[in-house]
């Protein structure tokens, strides 16, 4: 099975500028570099396709002489604040064409090379068990609302049960999504009709969004790199 890494990296964010490139705890090439030097020695992957509108991550990605990278100047009326996610999903088929896409981003750095090995071979064994895809969540165990009830518990049957009790729901971290090309050409999106769900623990599954995430990110990479 091949599999091919696609992760793309947008210029221009609002929230964090340069958030791709900008040091991150001390690191030049920030969390484009922690990304590229986790991906590169993880021995499953075919190739690992670096999708950007970006010239400094285009630029930094181009060092690399690892030949399993490959560099995809992404047009930029897919690489602007407005541009969904669903219009990239249909992009990724022009440029992967055969096998399964890891679909990853660098804002998830606490997710390393042992995690995706584990990621793959999930993948793999959902496979033969009739899953048809794979994506990363984390669990929530708690008392779950939305505006006006809970979710995650029936009050009707105990307004306060232990949260151990509590049916587990699952937020998708971001972190990777692992589908077939084929899915992707058939459904338009980066999972399939019935997904797995790889659970991670809430290190991995930190995702920088916001500047006070990656001040956050920051403080533990240091703390467990000291």
């Amino acid at each position: 099975m091949s599999v091919h890494v696609f992760l793309p990296c947008r210029k221009g964010s609002e929230r964090i500028p340069n958030k791709n490139t900008k040091d991150f705890a001390g690191i030049k090439g920030g969390l484009l570099k922690i990304k590229l030097d986790q991906l590169i020695n993880i021995t499953d992957l075919d190739s690992i396709v670096v999708s950007s509108n970006d010239d400094d991550v285009l630029e930094f990605a181009s060092t690399y002489k690892d030949s399993r990278i490959r560099i995809d100047e992404r047009p930029e009326h897919l690489g602007s604040s407005s541009t969904s996610t669903d219009e990239l999903i249909r992009y990724v088929p022009s440029i992967i064409t055969t096998g399964h896409v890891l679909w990853t981003h660098v804002t998830s750095p606490f997710l390393g090379e042992s995690g995706y090995s584990a990621i793959i071979k999930q993948y793999n064994q959902a496979l033969m068990e009739g899953y048809d895809s794979l994506m990363t969540v984390k669990e929530l165990r708690g008392f779950i609302w939305n505006k006006d009830r809970p979710i995650s518990y029936d009050r009707n049957i105990e307004k306060w049960p232990r949260t151990q009790t509590i049916e587990p729901l699952y937020e998708i971290d971001s972190s990777v999504f692992l589908n077939s090309i084929e899915n992707y050409k058939k459904l338009n999106d980066r999972i399939g009709l019935k997904p797995s769900m790889y659970i991670q623990d809430a290190e991995s599954s930190i995702d920088i969004d916001w500047p006070e995430d990656f001040t956050f990110a920051e403080s533990v990479w240091l703390q467990k790199n000291r």
